[in-house]
């Protein structure tokens, strides 16, 4: 089906959700519940800030405008909106309940489901947030170990343990930051710098946007085994996208303990830890780790539909094929328009737009190019992540948009005056960051 972006201006009119953002001030603190989706990633006076559905890779906010979306929520949905299979699954579910005294079947068909595809699950336990089991996880690696330290690469969630490495460690014991160092992806030698023998564990993502170089995650393991540390993968990104069995499938390589989020249950919310035995069964007595919603079973319905699917339609083949059109054509058009300063990477199914500060400041260069995709009917921040529901036409009418954006891009660069085309104003920096928080300095 062609698209039908259907904006009621020339900049789509937001009024609805500055009504609502202007309720919010007054509410919620820091305006959003995730930063990511939070109004200081979006340019004010023209992004939406609400959204009030979606369908397939479509969105429409409170206003009524309609959205191509490459965010994704954030990651979950790796199907689509709304998408059929999974939302039946649901419904089914919701007629019989959705919490209940007693443990319930499906955390058991949950569970045999996920050790089918993932190569270290020996032992699978259920949350809700990828905080709640990338804790667990660095917990688990503690009692096993009988050590203290850890040492992560990669963004891993807001609880003490990992924000206090990070410019964010307000109200946080500052002993945490004794016990927490960070070392860099694909640099072993800052791994063997930042280890030592009180580290009880190593938690890392697999990958991000840069592919591992040199046999980097098969020399981290080697240097853990060698330490005697625990290898976690955060596979909140890698999980159920890149694989079915995430980057341990696509890599060829098992970590000790794996924990999963995100594109598990296409958007609803649950977290999975996975791992050895040996270690997993630490969890019955010695380890607690209970919550009352880690058995709920509409989203265990949700990811029994969500892996089937991915299973059965080879679903990361297709994300791969649809985001290398994205990537290719995003770099063939800037290219061709001698824009050498700006650049899409990273794994096909998941690739960022990056910018070099060298020419102009990326803030305002990213909002500028937000700014006109928004304009074009795209909801875009700066990424493709892809679904199961992004259509030959949405990635033909994506590049049409780059190849009408990126000139005015262009324009307000050569002439050193971008904000002169903002209509709002410029985004903020996103906290997150993989590397130099918290580093081993050589003596």
């Amino acid at each position: 089906m062609a698209n039908k972006i259907n904006l009621k201006n020339d900049y789509p009119l937001i009024t609805e959700s500055d009504n609502l953002i202007n309720k919010a001030k007054h509410l919620i603190p820091a305006l959003t519940q995730t930063l990511a989706k939070g109004p200081s990633q979006w340019t004010d006076g023209v992004a939406p800030k609400y959204i009030r559905k979606g369908k397939g890779s479509h969105v429409w906010d409170v206003d009524g405008n309609e959205f191509i979306d490459f965010n994704m929520g954030i990651g979950p949905i790796v199907l689509g909106y709304a998408y059929d299979r999974v939302d039946e699954a649901i419904k089914k579910q919701l007629e019989d309940g959705i919490t209940f005294s007693l443990m319930h079947p499906l955390e058991v068909k949950a569970a045999e489901k996920i050790r089918n595809v993932v190569l270290n699950a020996e032992n699978i336990r259920f949350s809700k947030t990828g905080c709640d089991v990338t804790s667990a996880a660095v917990r688990l690696a503690r009692a096993y170990t009988r050590k203290n330290k850890v040492v992560c690469c990669g963004y891993h969630g807001w609880h003490d343990w990992y924000i206090s490495v990070t410019d964010r460690n307000s109200g946080i014991p500052s002993f945490n930051n004794d016990l927490v160092t960070t070392f860099n992806y694909n640099n072993i030698d800052s791994l063997i710098d930042a280890i030592d023998y009180d580290t009880a564990c190593v938690i890392m993502e697999p990958a991000i946007f840069e592919k591992p170089s040199n046999d980097f995650l098969f020399n981290v393991q080697s240097v853990c085994k060698k330490i005697g540390a625990v290898l976690i993968f955060d596979e909140m990104w890698t999980g159920f996208r890149m694989a079915p069995g995430g980057a341990q499938e696509y890599f060829g390589i098992s970590p000790d303990l794996a924990v999963y989020s995100k594109a598990i249950a296409n958007g609803m919310p649950v977290s999975v830890l996975t791992g050895r035995e040996e270690i997993m069964r630490l969890l019955d007595k010695d380890v607690f780790f209970f919550t009352t919603f880690g058995g709920e079973a509409l989203s265990l319905a949700a990811v029994i539909a969500t892996i089937d699917e991915i299973v059965e339609k080879n679903v990361p083949e297709y994300l791969f094929k649809q985001g290398k059109k994205l990537k290719d054509g995003y770099n063939k058009i800037a290219g061709s328009l001698g824009m050498d300063y700006t650049f899409c990477s990273g794994y096909d199914v998941r690739t960022i737009i990056t910018f070099n500060p060298d020419v102009a400041n990326p803030l305002e260069m990213k909002s500028l190019l937000q700014q006109e995709m928004i304009k074009r009917g795209i909801l875009w921040g700066g990424f493709h992540n892809m679904c199961f529901s992004h259509s030959g036409d949405d990635v033909k009418y994506t590049l049409e948009a780059y190849e009408d954006a990126l000139p005015i891009l262009k324009k307000a660069v050569d002439e050193g005056n971008i904000k002169k085309y903002l209509k709002g104003s410029v985004i903020e920096p996103v906290f997150r960051k993989t590397t130099n928080f918290k580093q081993v300095e050589k003596v």
